[in-house]
Parts: C-alpha cells; structure tokens; sequence
C-alpha cells in the first residue's frame, strides 16, 4: 500500500509503483500573477473550508451517515447528478429545523474548519479581497460558519431547504426538498454563480478554490473563474489533482504566495533608524496576516562604509549607535535601489533634501504606492508654503499621510512608551501604515488632520528653541513654562491662519502639545540652544568681538554629530512668511526667537516677547 505521503503525490499502478500525479503543487507565473491580483476568491466549503462535509456530518448526526456519504462521493466524482444526490440525501436525512439547530449547537463552526482556512481568509480580507462561499451544501448549514469567518451573507451562494409550515403555530415542522433554483443545486452551478457575482460587481480577477469536480467547472465555462485552486488539504480527489492548474495541500502555501507590500526607508538619521527598527520588528516578528515583505530598504545617502557596517552589524554606529536595527533592515546608498518595486515609502530625511529627493525619485516610484512623511519642516515657495508631504504628493503623485508625535528617538529606540498620530487623507493607507508602526511601547492612533497634524511638527521646533535659550539663561521652570504656553498658542493660530481646516483638539493630541512638551524637554533644538544661549553670555561677558559666541553651525556639527538642526531653518521659513504677510506683530515669540537667532536680539530677550513690549525691541 502507499504511504500517506504517496497518496498526495501520485497513484499506484498495477505492478505496485508509485506514478506521479499531475499534482502543479508550484504555480506558473500566470497562476501566481492571477492569485495576487484577485478582487475575490470563491470557496467550496465541504472539505475546503471544513474538514469535512456538511450533510454527511448532519446525516451521521440523524443516523444516516454511511448511506448519505455514499451518494456525496457519486457526486463529487461525477457519476451522479447534483442535483440527484441532493435530493436522494435530504430524503435520507429527513430533519427537522430543531435537528438544525441542535446539530449546529453540537458542531459549532470553529470546531469544523481545516487547518489554516481562518488565517488564509483572514489574510485575504486584510488586503481587501471580497471572499465569497460558493457551496452545493444549505445556508441553513453554512451561514453559521460564514458569520464565524467574517463573511457577509449576501456573499454566500448555497441552496435553500423547504418546509412544511404548520397551519396553526406558522413555524416549519418537516423537510419537504430544496429550491432547485438555485444555481448550486445543479451541475455547471458554481461557474453560474460567480457569473452573477461579477454581473453585480466590478471584479477584474476572480479565483474559484475546492476540492470537488464541480469546483473545477468553475474555469471551464465563460464568464466563470480566471484560476481554480484545487485544495487536497482535506481529501484528494484523482480528477480535480489532475486538471487543476495549481494544486496545495496546505493552505499556509497559499497565504506565503500572496503579494506583500514592500517598505522603503527614506532616511538613516536617529529618527529613521529608530522608526525602521519598529518596522522591522512588525514585518518579522509581528505580522499575522503576512501582509508585508520581511526586508526593509533603508537608505543610506552617505552610502560607502557606512552601508557595509549597517548591513554586517545592524546598526548604525553614527547616529543610533547601540540599538540594533534588526536583521532584515537591507542598507544602500543608491536611492533608485532602496524604492525599487516598494509599496510603501516611508520619508524620513531633513526637510530641506526632501525636494531634491522626490526629484531624484520621479518616474521611479511603483504605480499605486503610498507614502507617509516623519520629516518636520516646509518649503517656502513665493506662491506660500509647502508642506513635505505635498511636495511628495505633488512631485511623485502618490498619497502621503505624516506621522507625528512627541518621540525622541532614543526613547522610541530603547523602547520606552511613545505615541504618534498618523493624519491621513487616505484611511486605507493610515491603516495599513499604522499596522507598520505599532508596537506595544509605539501607541499609533489616527487623525482626519494630515495637515494639522504635519504643522504641528514643524513649528513646535521653533518654541524648543525659546525653551532652550531659556535654559541656557539659568531660568527655572515658571520661564519655561509660559514660553511653552504662548508657542502652542501661536501654533495653532500660525496654522488655522494658514488652513482654517485645521482642528482645534489636533493641538491636544500627541502631535500638539504632547510632541511640543517631548521637543521643549528632551530635543535636539532644546539642547543646541541652550549650548548657543551660554556661549553668547559667556563672550559677552568676556568681552569677545560682538559677543555673538558660537555659531548654530559649529554647534550643530559638535553636538549632533551630523544630524541637522532644522529649527533655526524652519524659524527663517515661517518669518519669512510673517514678514510677507505682515503678521509679525500678532506672533511676537516667534518673531523674538527669530531675531535671537540670527543675531537682531540679545538671547535675554526671549522672555520679554509680549505685545506691549514689542515696539521697543521691534523698532
């Protein structure tokens, strides 16, 4: 006799050899190419999705069960009608609606189902695939295990059993047949079927998989399925291993062969490396619907060496220096490389290279992708600002959300609590860019403001600034505290001036006063400027030169080590804007922050920045 494993793989001939099968367990490119572009895919149930068949569990549940099996494998193999068994089984079975339901009670649906049907439909659903129960069997039996799979039941194509209705209690009492209507309970049913389904839907893609002869009817007639799967998780059946055109007896085979989105990482900077290390960890680790690529594309722009010791070491010595980034992070310097075929951009990069990045990558970006900014800044262009994420949208014509929160890089690296929004314009893509984000210290939540949310990033870099000269001065916290204050107030007008879509509760989120809060105390920008701040005391009082003392750029390059102080940047683009809308006079911190930092203004200043003290220092 053949072993198990040879009953899957080929059939015994008359001298006792194992021949092979025509079992296609590898699918051809255009069965892949089809299975990963789907708009819906059709199950049988009976022996696909459960482990076994439905009226012969029902039949054994009445007693009947061999006598019904019997008919079920006739019609299965094809030497006797559907319809015919369908009929010659229900007289066998003859039920009740009581015995319905204590038989759904007794075999409850997740007792049923075959080994990895859940996670494969689960999958399916996660990327959008309509899933549809295209079965011979009764929705009386089947529409339990449908709730139970998430699947709608208007998606359900089965047959229909009739009753005899008692006259005086108007209850069903006796199984009298089925409605031979339906296109299921004939043969050729299930290419019928899923001709209805694409008369009422815009499919483009449709994949048909079962285990039974009449599953496989559903490719051999017009207007029916573009690829049968035969399923031998369950039974196999000679015919359908046979002819059909890709073949599994596994269904974790059929999950591992969907597409996958692919992440880039635009950016190798503290900030970058600490958000490909949470990406990382989610395509790895923490994918249960096996939704994205294992390898993450990071680019690296100083490319050399720096790429090689990433990429042996996983790393990044020079700006993340002790936290690893995880194995499947793939470095390289060459921009077109990093994007190449990625559904996901992730920009993380210094706002002022991000123009010049999105030129680098025009006509190179995979149709249909999505982006997402953690980059904080804008462009000032004669016709106002721009935003990164519109300068992403715009130049690469793709979607872009923008995540923002109060994260300081190290933190979110050493895996300490953190939060963000993602403000979106696209759900869909929030969605699928907060499952890439989230980790159990990264808490992600979504926000209908991408533009609220993304200027809140920007102009809290100007406040942390103040906060930072603040410090350098030695004052306490009641300075610092009214400084923070009036800077989340000026943001917000800033920017409902500017958009007066702009949410009002966006500036209580975490990409409000939670990412300001983060910035004032722990930042980059609070930490230069106060550096700054002392330097320019000390040489006055020393009595040096003009008493400007050190200047941001020394600064920048000793202390964050090639990491870019966008602040001082961002402050000359906002008061630029300012100045040409003639609103200096109704933002007067951020114009005294300006004036500071490019040497208008004494650093003691910064908290003498009220109205009716502008003239004064204005003048």
């Amino acid at each position: 006799m053949p072993t198990e494993v040879e009953q899957k793989t080929g059939t015994t001939s008359n001298n006792g050899n194992v021949t092979p099968l025509e079992a296609r367990t590898v699918p051809s490119e255009r069965a892949l190419t089809i299975w990963r572009s789907a708009d819906a895919v059709c199950f049988d149930v009976d022996c696909t999705i459960t482990v076994n068949d439905g009226l012969d569990l029902l039949a054994e549940f009445m007693g009947v069960k061999e006598e019904v099996e019997a008919l079920t494998n006739k019609a299965m193999d094809g030497t006797m009608s559907l319809t015919r068994s369908l009929e010659e089984r229900l007289n066998l079975i003859n039920c009740s609606p009581d015995d319905i339901r204590r038989f759904i009670k007794a075999y409850p649906p997740q007792s049923r189902l075959a080994p990895g049907i859940k996670e494969l439909i689960n999958a399916l659903q996660k990327r959008g695939v309509a899933v549809y129960l295209i079965s011979g069997g009764f929705r009386e039996l089947l529409l339990p295990i449908a709730a139970h799979l998430g699947i709608p039941k208007d998606r359900v194509f089965a047959n229909r059993m009739h009753w005899q209705w008692d006259d005086e209690t108007g209850m069903p009492t006796k199984l009298v047949g089925f409605d031979t209507s339906e296109p299921t309970a004939r043969n050729q049913g299930k290419p019928e079927a899923i001709a209805r389904i694409r008369e009422n839907n815009p499919y483009n893609t449709v994949v048909m998989i079962g285990d039974g002869i009449t599953d496989l009817e559903a490719v051999q007639t017009s207007g029916g399925a573009d690829l049968f799967i035969g399923s031998g998780v369950v039974v196999e059946r000679e015919a359908v291993v046979a002819e059909a055109e890709w073949y599994v007896y596994d269904y974790k085979a059929l999950v591992s062969a969907l597409s996958r989105y692919k992440v880039a990482v635009l950016g190798s900077g503290a900030w970058a490396c600490a958000a490909v290390r949470m990406i990382a960890q989610n395509t790895s680790q923490d994918d249960p619907e096996d939704e994205f690529d294992d390898d993450v594309r990071m680019w690296v722009h100083q490319g050399g060496e720096l790429v090689d010791t990433i990429n042996s070491t996983h790393e990044n010595p020079a700006y993340f220096p002790g936290i690893p980034l995880g194995p499947n992070v793939i470095a390289t310097g060459n921009l077109a490389e990093a994007v190449a075929d990625a559904d996901l951009l992730v920009f993380c990069a210094p706002h002022q290279y991000i123009r010049g990045i999105c030129k680098q990558l025009m006509g190179k970006v995979k149709p249909g992708a999505a982006a997402i900014s953690l980059t904080k800044g804008m462009r000032v262009t004669p016709e106002g600002p721009e935003l990164i994420s519109q300068i992403v949208r715009r130049t690469l014509g793709v979607d872009c959300s923008v995540l923002m929160g109060g994260n300081i890089a190290e933190d979110v690296g050493r895996e300490q609590l953190s939060e963000a929004v993602i403000g979106y314009y696209n759900l869909e893509h929030a969605q699928r860019f907060k499952k890439l984000f989230r980790r159990p210290y990264f808490r992600v939540t979504l926000l209908p403001d991408p533009v609220g949310a993304e200027l809140c990033g920007t102009l809290k870099n100007i406040v942390a600034l103040g906060v930072g000269m603040v410090d350098g001065m030695g004052m306490g916290p009641n300075s610092k505290a009214a400084v923070i204050r009036q800077g989340l107030l000026e943001m917000r007008d800033f920017c409902q001036a500017l958009y007066p879509s702009v949410r009002d509760d966006t500036f209580l989120e975490c990409c409000g006063v939670g990412d300001l809060v983060a910035t004032c105390i722990g930042g980059r920008h609070r930490r230069v400027a106060e550096a700054w701040t002392r330097s320019a005391i000390e040489s006055a009082v020393a009595g040096e030169g003009n008493g400007a003392g050190r200047s941001w750029a020394e600064l920048e390059k000793e202390l964050l080590q090639g990491q870019k102080l966008q602040g001082v940047l961002t402050s000359n683009e906002v008061q630029q804007i300012l100045r040409t809308r003639g609103w200096e006079s109704k933002y007067p911190l951020f114009t005294t922050i300006n004036r500071i930092v490019n040497g208008h203004l004494p650093p003691h200043l910064v908290v003498d920045y009220l109205p009716r003290c502008y003239p004064r220092h204005m003048s």
